[in-house]
């Protein structure tokens, strides 16, 4: 069986996911061959494997970084929350329930062998697998249920590091803190820390890097620097709320602002990269009607809630402004979840359970919910260029008119369509964006030579770079081969006190 380490983190989007692909990248340059693995994701951003199953975005993008192709078991369980308090599960690519946080500990014994199994033959098929945790190891109140962190650490005895933001300020006492919340058996596995996003002088650490390890009996193996720009197939929002590259400099005179409505349930948002690696494309986030008044592009995207969030647009007014943009020929695309609210109605007894609803009707479409989920990788044509793609989706819009786009259609300056990652595509993401600037009178030329593909490999070499110039990678190959070294200190308290 290969050799294995889970990447913890002290929170969610402390970077878990980027140090996880960054030695996945470095691990297959020295000949490794090395797999990801997440036991359970909880994310809205998810894609689509050859052989049709549904796995974290996330987890996908770290395979492209090991050079391997994504599967299944590489995410076997995959949480898609459609409300605060519920959430689709998706087992080994397909969906198996819809419950709330209560209903899913029922199913935590048999996603628990699941979990087991998927690492299992992944061990036995690669040198390394890398694991990474999800949220905090030291959820406290989850920990009796947990897959994904110390539950999956103890269960498959891998040795753990910990990453710690430090942007957000607290690193030493959220390090800190993460082990002596844990209990000994768990402490017995956290082998050393890793400092991600930090800016400064390095001298000015030292100290605190001495005393963690001082207090703690682990080294820190590893100070990553800032990097902007390195946030790939993030798993939730909140990579929305960090600083983002400016946007380089046009190709032609003038820039093109697009505005993307930021629905409360926002799913695969990794759409707009694309859009945003364009020289003089300008992407922003939209929570308001006056964000999208002066946009020549107004992006309705995917969501695990296509009712709710229609809703949530008309509270705001936002529904208005879009219709008032298609009135006066002005761009406005949705996709999946935003191309259904284009439809003229949406009967939904499945997501939402609301029944007939309608639509904002700027497309002559009809879209019913039904139980089973679409998934798949489908290929076309438009604007003279080939297009391939992802689909996930329980709606299906029944088509009356327009002109056919993708697998959607398009009235005027309203474009629709249920394919996640067309704009990936660079032909027609170009063929696309130049439509668009003349219809909405801007001066913009797209680039011609933006290869999405490249800037993605060139984005996982960083990462594989940060790993080999700034992690002691003598160590964690250590405790990849050999595992944690026995003997390390119990923190206090060492956990919540056990009862008597």
């Amino acid at each position: 069986m290969s050799g294995a380490l889970l990447v913890a983190g002290t929170t969610s989007d402390a970077g878990k996911s980027v140090v996880t692909a960054g030695l996945c990248r470095w691990l297959v340059r020295q000949g490794v061959k090395v797999a990801p693995f997440k036991a359970q994701n909880m994310s809205l951003n998810s894609m689509v494997t050859l052989d049709g199953a549904e796995i974290g975005r996330a987890q996908y993008m770290q395979a492209q970084a090991a050079g391997v192709e994504p599967r299944a078991i590489m995410n076997p369980v995959l949480l898609k929350p459609g409300s605060d308090r519920r959430s689709q599960v998706v087992v080994l690519g397909r969906p198996v329930a819809e419950v709330d946080a209560l209903q899913y500990g029922a199913h935590k014994e048999r996603l628990r062998a699941v979990v087991g199994e998927s690492l299992a033959t992944l061990r036995d098929e690669f040198d390394v697998v890398v694991c990474e945790g999800a949220g905090s190891p030291a959820e406290i109140n989850l920990r009796a249920g947990d897959i994904v962190n110390m539950g999956l650490a103890r269960a498959a005895k891998l040795p753990v590091i910990v990453v710690g933001d430090i942007d957000r300020g607290g690193v030493f006492a959220s390090l800190f803190g993460t082990v002596a919340l844990l209990e000994p058996e768990d402490q017995a596995l956290i082998a050393g820390f890793v400092i991600n996003k930090f800016r400064g002088a390095r001298e000015l650490l030292e100290p605190g890097l001495d005393q963690l390890a001082a207090l703690t009996g682990r080294p820190t193996l590893g100070v990553l620097p800032w990097k902007l720009g390195l946030y790939l197939d993030s798993e939730d929002t909140l990579a929305l709320d960090a600083p983002r590259p400016d946007a380089r400099a046009p190709y032609g005179r003038e820039t093109l602002r697009i505005a993307v409505v930021r629905f409360p349930r926002i799913s695969n948002f990794t759409d707009l990269d694309a859009l945003a690696c364009e020289p003089g494309v300008v992407v922003r986030y939209a929570a308001s009607a006056g964000d999208l008044d002066e946009a020549d592009l107004v992006v309705l995207p995917g969501t695990r809630a296509t009712v709710a969030d229609l809703a949530w647009l008309r509270e705001r007014g936002m529904d208005e402004v879009v219709r008032r943009r298609a009135g006066e020929g002005r761009p406005v695309l949705g996709v999946c979840g935003g191309y259904q609210m284009l439809a003229r109605e949406i009967e939904d007894g499945v997501e939402s359970g609301a029944g007939l609803v309608e639509g904002l009707g700027l497309l002559p479409a009809r879209v019913v919910f039904g139980a089973e989920k679409t998934l798949g990788r489908p290929s076309g044509e438009a604007y003279g260029e080939p297009v391939t793609a992802y689909e996930i989706h329980h709606g299906v819009a029944d088509v009356l008119g327009g002109t056919p786009f993708l697998d959607g259609c398009r009235v005027g300056a309203v474009w629709g369509t249920t394919w996640h990652g067309a704009m990936e595509n660079d032909g027609f993401r170009r063929a696309f964006l130049a439509d668009v600037a003349a219809r909405a009178g801007r001066d913009f030329t797209p680039a011609p030579d933006v290869s999405f593909a490249g800037l993605r490999e060139r984005t996982l070499d960083a990462l594989g770079d940060l790993v080999a110039d700034h992690l002691d990678t003598g160590a964690v190959m250590r405790l990849i081969e050999d595992g944690v070294p026995a003997g390390l200190p119990v923190v206090a308290p060492g956990g919540p006190p056990r009862a008597t």
